[in-house]
């Protein structure tokens, strides 16, 4: 399965398996291990050499967040966004600025690579040197890569119970992000429909 590094940024808001949400950014060792997780998916957009996580890093990277999360509810609109944040989204347009801004902080020149006998791919040159500013830029363009592109389209905030993910399609009746989910919206959908019958069932109904 593909994945994105827009998503997995919005991905460390998700379900603790206990009924509650868990952050995987809510400290400073949480963010970090999470970052060093991600090393081989953000190696096309963002060179970790050099990073200090510190406290003002981790600040950076859950606003960051906010705004990826806050314009991935806009890209599912309609639809109701994840339930983790609904209630506390920043607006959509000081979201989109957050983000262009972020991406701007490093200047970058785009270089294509083709090794010889091997395939063509894109990199890019930064003069930046400060690997923390590099991080929180390459995250943005990477959000920024994923919101402009048809992936878009298929992107879903998970409505299975107790589920916050968002998550892209892979097929086109696909309803939740994963198959524990499925069954658990199919169990929910089968208590309710059982407690439905059987109130209706009782004398006096």
């Amino acid at each position: 399965m593909e994945r994105w590094p827009a998503l997995e940024l919005a991905s460390t808001i998700r379900h603790d398996g206990n009924g509650g949400v868990a952050d995987d950014l809510a400290t400073l060792q949480s963010a970090t291990r999470w970052i060093h997780q991600q090393a081989e998916l953000l190696a096309g957009h963002v060179d970790l050499a050099g990073l200090t996580m510190g406290e003002e890093l981790r600040s950076e990277i859950v606003e960051l967040r906010r705004a990826v999360r806050a314009l991935f509810a806009q890209a599912v609109s309609p639809a109701p966004p994840s339930r983790a944040d609904a209630h506390r989204l920043m607006p959509a347009e000081q979201a989109l600025k957050h983000l262009n801004a972020a991406a701007a902080r490093e200047a970058i020149v785009p270089q294509l690579d083709w090794p010889e006998g091997g395939t063509p791919r894109t990199g890019v040159l930064s003069a930046e040197r400060d690997a923390n500013v590099r991080l929180i830029a390459g995250l943005a363009r990477a959000a920024i890569d994923f919101l402009s592109s048809p992936q878009r389209e298929q992107l879903r905030a998970c409505n299975a119970p107790r589920c916050v993910r968002y998550f892209v399609k892979s097929h086109g009746r696909q309803e939740w992000c994963k198959p524990s989910c499925g069954n658990r919206a199919r169990a929910a959908r089968h208590y309710q429909r059982h407690n439905a019958t059987a109130a209706r069932d009782l004398p006096g109904s």
